[in-house]
């Protein structure tokens, strides 16, 4: 490796990561509030980016990383990162989408629940004083059926759990399970249209592409079971979000979970404050463990891409 290799670090990534680099002869910059502008005129002076979700490597910044060979999303989504550019420029991507795969799988199973139960509702009857037990009739998750949009890192781990708790499994994604997973499982792999009729709850987890921008639009939702739930821990551009509110308003569907919006910063009210809407602030990652696991992680892999 070259000892001069210099790296900077966009966005807040856990201290063992960077001391990582740091022990295997890499210089490291961090700057955590670093905008575009000041990135564009500094980029040039770095081998490596390591970045989150916060900055965007736009075509812009990478053209003028003359020096640039690879970038690190400490993390799942390439969204903010412009993957052809970086093609063209032969720039290496790295991520990490192993890193968070039991956090978000968690996030997923719990707000599952939390809708199932009406927990996120009977906590703010509670902190007002008002008793309304009557009101709040759930159901078990035993026995119902599952639709995994996606099976990578984390639809798989979601999968396995939602099966310990007895649910059924529909999986849909790009390619074919290997049999013995879909058989460990005991699943069924069948298209998104099936998915769709068939599921009690949806749960998505799949990256945001050209392809996936609102894959679930009017359409989707018109296929839905009547009452079911939607979960999104994935990218809310996933989710076509007007669709959503009026499947929600007009009773199409009796609830959803969101971790992610199309604008972050969430401005959505109208959907946000809907009360069979349970809401979190693009947590899935946020847990000690899996944040070590991305910052350590894509340290290893910049260490082995520049050996």
């Amino acid at each position: 490796m070259n000892p001069k290799a210099k790296v900077l670090v966009c966005d807040s990534i856990h201290e063992e990561g960077i001391e990582r680099l740091r022990h295997a002869g890499f210089e490291v910059d961090v700057n955590t509030t670093i905008s575009h502008e000041q990135l564009k005129d500094v980029v040039s002076n770095y081998d490596a980016l390591i970045v989150r979700s916060r900055t965007k490597v736009t075509k812009e910044i990478i053209e003028a990383g003359k020096r640039l060979k690879t970038i690190g999303r400490a993390g799942v989504g390439l969204d903010n990162i412009d993957l052809e550019t970086a093609k063209k420029r032969s720039i290496t991507v790295l991520n990490t989408p192993e890193a968070p795969a039991g956090a978000v799988a968690e996030l997923t199973i719990g707000l599952i629940i939390s809708l199932a139960r009406h927990i996120s509702l009977a906590d703010q009857a509670i902190k007002k004083e008002e008793w309304i037990k009557k009101k709040l009739r759930g159901w078990e998750l035993r026995g119902k059926i599952l639709g995994v949009i996606g099976l990578g890192n984390i639809g798989e781990r979601v999968a396995r759990v939602a099966k310990a708790f007895g649910m059924k499994i529909l999986i849909t994604k790009r390619t074919p399970p290997k049999p013995e997973l879909l058989r460990e499982l005991e699943g069924e792999f069948v298209p998104l249209s099936e998915l769709l009729q068939r599921s009690d709850v949806v749960t998505i987890h799949v990256p945001l592409t050209p392809q996936t921008r609102y894959m679930i639009g009017a359409k989707e939702f018109r296929l839905m079971k009547d009452g079911a739930f939607l979960i999104n821990t994935s990218r809310g551009a996933i989710v076509d979000e007007r669709a959503l509110l009026e499947a929600l308003q007009s009773g199409k569907l009796d609830g959803a979970a969101l971790d992610v919006y199309e604008t972050e910063p969430t401005i959505n009210l109208a959907l946000t404050t809907l009360p069979n809407v349970v809401c979190t602030c693009h947590i899935g990652a946020q847990t000690e463990e899996a944040q070590r696991a991305a910052a350590t992680l894509i340290a290893e892999k910049i260490i082995n891409f520049f050996k």
